[in-house]
């Protein structure tokens, strides 16, 4: 053989190299890897701390360098969403009450666009990493949440088909996730509110279920979901104790001396956000301690007055009618 032909012998094989390690690559595709955002859910949980303890704007700071850390990751986008539907909770709700979907009149606050964005943002993030394959089942965990948060803001404005549409595709993709994997709790958060309110809201629920086919509910189980989730959630657990302390203080329950137990334990967990004092002192009227209200509610207003946070301003302008209701004739600064 002629070296010229030896020459083209080579190339000649290796073309058949090169053809066949391309068929194998069609064959076998590579798969995408999952993405492990497990030091990312450590600075979330911090950052989750510090919203549960009043301090939204430096959770937002954590939430925001987590999206900047990931941009791709729904997880950042997740969080700050969360923490600006508290402070539209604040805005706009009656903070006196312990029944957190108590309607307000305000159809709207400056926060409300910021917050559609971010849930939207999580929901698109989420589906683009399911399509990859990557960590399906938390992606389907953070997309279920974003749908949690769209059908708690709209509970909270008091409006049922949209909450009743969002709370229906929540607990479809929190099913999903929990099939994939039984180890994640924190989607018992929203499994169990949704089980808990569609067995407790029968008269809607009727409605409800005939025009967009709402599955039923069970209050005992998501009770149970919430206990769960409140012992044992990674990124959820101090809302579901939240959740679970104000369904105990509802007036289908009435078990006050539960709700305030919740309620104490957060005060020690968190000790820098009135919140707790307040609907401590509202659970107190409910229960006849005339005295433990009304130094509660005192509380709130000394520790909040001036304050420059919108949390503080929120809880003091909420003691100081609390006060104004039950001593109509003392005066309270504005």
């Amino acid at each position: 053989m002629s070296d010229k032909q030896r020459k083209l012998a080579k190339v000649f094989a290796l073309l058949l190299l090169g053809a066949a390690a391309s068929a194998d690559a069609w064959a076998q595709p590579a798969v995408p890897q999952p993405q492990d955002d497990s030091e990312l859910r450590v600075l979330g949980r911090r950052g989750l701390e510090l919203m549960m303890d009043g301090d939204l704007d430096s959770a937002i700071r954590i939430f925001r360098d987590i999206q900047g850390r990931d941009p791709q990751s729904p997880l950042g986008y997740l969080l700050e969403a969360d923490a600006t539907w508290w402070r539209i909770y604040y805005a706009t709700a009656n903070l006196v009450d312990p029944d957190v979907f108590a309607a307000t009149d305000l159809p709207t606050t400056p926060y409300d666009s910021h917050f559609k964005d971010l849930v939207n943002a999580t929901i698109t993030k989420s589906e683009s990493r399911i399509r990859a394959q990557q960590d399906v089942a938390r992606n389907y965990l953070y997309q279920g949440m974003a749908y949690a948060l769209r059908a708690r803001l709209e509970g909270l404005r008091d409006r049922d088909l949209p909450t009743a549409r969002a709370g229906k595709k929540m607990r479809a993709l929190l099913l999903r996730a929990l099939q994939l994997d039984p180890n994640l709790t924190d989607a018992y958060l929203g499994v169990g509110i949704y089980n808990y309110f569609v067995d407790t809201l029968s008269a809607i629920v009727k409605i409800l279920s005939w025009l967009i086919g709402l599955p039923g509910g069970n209050r005992v189980e998501g009770l149970q979901q919430l206990q769960l989730t409140a012992e044992k959630g990674e990124l959820t657990r101090a809302e579901a104790k939240f959740y679970l302390a104000k369904n105990y203080s509802r007036q289908n329950e009435r078990q006050y001396a539960r709700s305030l137990e919740l309620f104490q334990q957060l005060a020690r967990e968190y000790p820098h956000n009135p919140l707790w004092s307040m609907v401590m002192g509202s659970l107190h009227c409910r229960m006849g301690h005339a005295q433990e209200c009304e130094a509660l509610y005192r509380q709130v207003y000394r520790e909040t007055a001036g304050k420059e946070s919108e949390v503080n301003q929120a809880l003091c302008r909420a003691a100081r009618n609390a006060l104004q209701r039950r001593h109509r004739e003392e005066k309270f600064g504005e």
